[in-house]
């Protein structure tokens, strides 16, 4: 069994979270299968995950929360706090007075009393209903960066976050974001690969003491729904090659930023 010490930890500069390990895993599978979830997720801790990410939307957050307490009762965890949790709210949640009651869903989900990191998924909003995917532009209404964040740094004083912070904001959704924030975002998560760096963002979130984490560091699907830009990339391919490695192999060699 791989230690879990043996994963370096990063200490968010803002909130009250337990350093967050480098690496983590993701839960979002569609369609997700509660089963596949949970054992994926047991196979996981035993070699030595602790950082695990899920959302309102994935559907996930159930099976998860499974897992960690089968984990816990088998000995593979000495208590809950040994890992680190992420959940998301969706954009049919984002507005001031559903953060926390869909904060407190997902505790329930999750039959857990608090998450380590709680997200804004998406900087858009969209009429409240149904966690759907995706989204209709004709439903989409302004987001209220204010009254949100304000909702999101309650969640962090009831002690139902430990931390706080956003996914897929870009530099001028962060803007706006910290012109009204009283507590700044520990986290930005976004996607970043070799194909896309997303060096403007991680130079921003530097200069403000936001930790940006990679999802889909081995590349996500095409907007088209077919093809990866990274394991298909023939200049990954020719290093590989080249070192004996696989492309995976490859990328892993690069990674300085926390990836789920």
């Amino acid at each position: 069994m791989a230690s879990a010490s043996a994963v370096p930890e990063v200490v968010l500069r803002h909130g009250s979270a337990r350093p967050m390990p480098a690496v983590g895993m993701g839960t979002a599978e569609f369609p997700s299968t509660p089963e596949r979830t949970r054992n994926a997720v047991l196979a996981a801790l035993e070699v030595g995950f602790r950082h695990f990410d899920t959302a309102a939307m994935y559907g996930t957050e159930a099976p998860l929360g499974e897992a960690v307490a089968e984990a816990t009762r088998r000995g593979l965890l000495a208590s809950r706090e040994e890992a680190f949790v992420t959940t998301k709210l969706w954009c049919t949640q984002c507005h001031p007075h559903l953060v926390l009651p869909s904060l407190r869903e997902s505790l329930r989900n999750l039959q857990m009393e608090y998450v380590d990191l709680y997200l804004i998924h998406w900087p858009i909003n969209v009429k409240p209903g149904p966690t759907v995917y995706p989204v209709k532009k004709e439903d989409a209404v302004p987001f209220d960066f204010k009254g949100i964040w304000r909702a999101m740094e309650e969640c962090h004083r009831l002690g139902l976050a430990k931390a706080i912070g956003v996914s897929n904001f870009t530099t001028k959704h962060l803007d706006k974001l910290l012109a009204v924030a009283t507590i700044l975002p520990a986290v930005n998560q976004v996607e970043m690969n070799p194909v896309w760096q997303q060096r403007t963002v991680r130079e921003y979130c530097a200069v403000k003491g936001i930790h940006v984490a990679a999802y889909s560091p081995l590349g996500g699907q095409n907007w088209g729904g077919y093809g990866n830009d990274v394991m298909e990339s023939p200049v990954l391919d020719e290093i590989a090659r080249a070192k004996g490695k696989s492309i995976a192999q490859v990328r892993r060699l690069g990674v300085s930023l926390c990836t789920v």
